[in-house]
């Protein structure tokens, strides 16, 4: 009895097992066409066999997991090749499964590195000079660049003709405009080469191409040394060297403005330069402005055209340059500056094959020559001072004039010591040509400036000249900071009577106060007054008024009278 219970019990285990291995035993099938793997027959399906798990596997992979296990390349190729026709497929599946996720996985991480390589490659950034991309290597940057510049002028005192008891038309309006509104580019290219592009929708009356500026590409073979190709500025005169969103007065001085920048300052042609920290020269040849000019904006051709337009004369060839340095420097904020410019300036004029001038007595003149002074005001820059065009008559007239080119002089200096400055300069154009004789045009200017604040002047050292100014506490609405605050006064005088030419004279003093909330923004008060205006035996009619009209011509009265407030506010980046 006791035997056949033993029997009995060893019958329904060995039952019993077989049912367990049963139960883990799997039926696969392959779909022929999409080649999925299902548990369950269907349509298209092919039984791929039946598969149970291997004792041996599992064993194996436990075994792996002890310290006391055979390491694997120890297993003899005998043993390697059981193992993988004794290893379940759903397991090689479920491996390799997960062997492709990480390497799709591992493809997607290199593929975001790669990417951000890329972005790093390329960075940005904002501060007072504008905003600017780069490449991480240096090779390539690109900035934009602009300022605008809202001015007013209110005339209080505006009376030209005193003597006669009334104001003629002449007089100066007060009112408000856009001083200048400009937008550029610039940045370098595989490091040597650099680029400005800018243009200034204020200038040029909307001709076509008369907006632009600076337009230039430039190679630098040394950090010192640079070749510069386009339309850029002349290098001529210490303030005319300094931007115009740096200058102590809203406007430049008469002398400036009637001999550099009324015959634009922005020319094209090819130049050169070399600065270092203490000593900066530029030459260049150049010759006329890109795009057509009205007379608001060039003094060549007198009234404004050029041989590209109607015929009319034109500015040929010229040589110009500047050496400029400072003799003695402690640091940046102590230091005093001097300089000397020189330029040779053709001018054609334009005659017909009969000898008789192209254009003569028509809107466009003949071309030629021709100076003018404003009184320093930034809305109404009405000409109080003009030399008329310095070709007259035709060829065969005994009493014709013909300028033929005109030499440029300058020198100048700028001594800063902390928050004090003063700067002056003296400049002389020379006329010459038939009818002329040693003529020439002269005129100088000198002004002191002070920051209350304790701030100083700041070196621009490529250029020669102020640079930005960037307050020691800006402005803040807490009151922790009210920006740089400076005082400037000002004389002024240019004489345009030489010989045959009467151009006139004038002298004027400027009053200045500057608030500089942020290095980027600038706000400008200014009075000026005249203290001379002479434009006794003028050609032209439209400086008539400004010394008393024709009685005052006729017997010498010198009543001009004329006082401005301006304002300007300078906003760059």
């Amino acid at each position: 009895m006791k035997k056949l219970f033993r029997l009995t019990l060893a019958t329904a285990a060995l039952i019993n097992l077989g049912v367990l291995s049963s139960a883990h035993a799997l039926d696969l099938y392959v779909d022929t066409k999409t080649k999925q793997i299902f548990a369950e027959p269907g349509p298209g399906r092919v039984h791929m066999g039946t598969y149970e798990k291997s004792e041996k596997a599992s064993a194996k992979k436990e075994a792996s997991k002890s310290i006391l296990a055979t390491p694997a390349q120890t297993a003899t190729p005998e043993d390697r090749t059981a193992e993988a026709e004794n290893k379940p497929a759903g397991d090689r599946l479920v491996r390799l499964r997960e062997k492709a996720e990480k390497e799709q996985m591992k493809n997607q991480v290199s593929v975001l590195e790669e990417r951000v390589k890329e972005v790093e490659k390329i960075h940005g950034n904002f501060d007072d000079r504008g905003l600017h991309w780069s490449t991480k290597d240096g090779n390539f940057s690109v900035s934009m660049n602009g300022r605008i510049q809202p001015a007013s002028q209110y005339n209080f005192i505006n009376d030209p003709s005193p003597a006669f008891g009334a104001s003629t038309a002449n007089e100066l309006n007060s009112g408000m405009n856009i001083r200048r509104a400009r937008l550029g580019i610039e940045g370098t290219f595989y490091k040597i080469w650099d680029y400005k592009f800018e243009y200034d929708f204020s200038r040029g009356n909307g001709t076509v191409g008369s907006g632009i500026t600076d337009a230039f590409v430039r190679l630098n073979h040394t950090d010192a040394l640079s070749y510069k190709l386009g339309s850029f500025k002349e290098p001529f005169s210490l303030e005319e060297a300094a931007s115009n969103r740096y200058l102590t007065f809203i406007e430049r001085h008469m002398s400036v403005n009637s001999f550099v920048d009324n015959p634009n300052t922005y020319k094209t042609g090819i130049g050169a330069n070399y600065a270092v920290k203490r000593f900066q020269t530029g030459i260049a040849f150049q010759t006329e402005p890109i795009g057509g000019w009205s007379s608001a904006s060039t003094s060549v051709n007198a009234n404004g055209n050029q041989n590209r337009n109607n015929g009319s004369g034109d500015t040929g060839w010229q040589g110009i340059g500047r050496v400029s340095g400072r003799p003695w420097m402690i640091d940046d904020t102590k230091f005093f500056h001097v300089g000397v410019s020189a330029g040779h300036t053709d001018v054609n004029t334009q005659y017909r094959a009969d000898g008789t001038m192209v254009g003569e007595g028509q809107i466009g003149g003949g071309g030629g020559m021709s100076f003018f002074a404003f009184p320093g005001t930034n809305v109404d820059r009405t000409n109080i001072l003009n030399t008329g065009n310095l070709s007259t008559g035709a060829l065969n007239d005994p009493n014709r004039r013909q300028v033929t080119s005109y030499d440029r002089y300058g020198a100048e200096s700028w001594f800063v010591y902390g928050p004090f400055s003063a700067q002056g300069e003296y400049l002389r154009t020379n006329i010459n040509g038939v009818g002329y004789d040693s003529e020439h045009l002269t005129g100088y200017y000198g002004f002191v400036s002070y920051f209350l604040t304790g701030e100083s002047k700041a070196y621009h050292v490529r250029n020669g000249a102020a640079n930005r100014i960037k307050p020691n506490r800006p402005f803040h609405w807490n009151g922790t900071g009210w920006g740089a605050w400076e005082v400037a006064f000002g004389y002024d005088y240019i004489d345009m009577n030489s010989g045959v030419i009467k151009g006139g004279r004038a002298d004027m003093v400027r009053f200045g106060l500057n608030w500089y909330p942020h290095s980027n923004v600038k706000f400008q008060a200014n009075v000026i007054h005249m203290l001379d205006i002479n434009t006794a035996a003028t050609p032209t009619t439209n400086t008539n008024g400004y010394s008393g009209g024709a009685g005052a011509r006729t017997h010498g009265w010198n009543n001009g009278d004329l006082s401005a407030f301006l304002t300007q506010w300078t906003i760059d980046f």
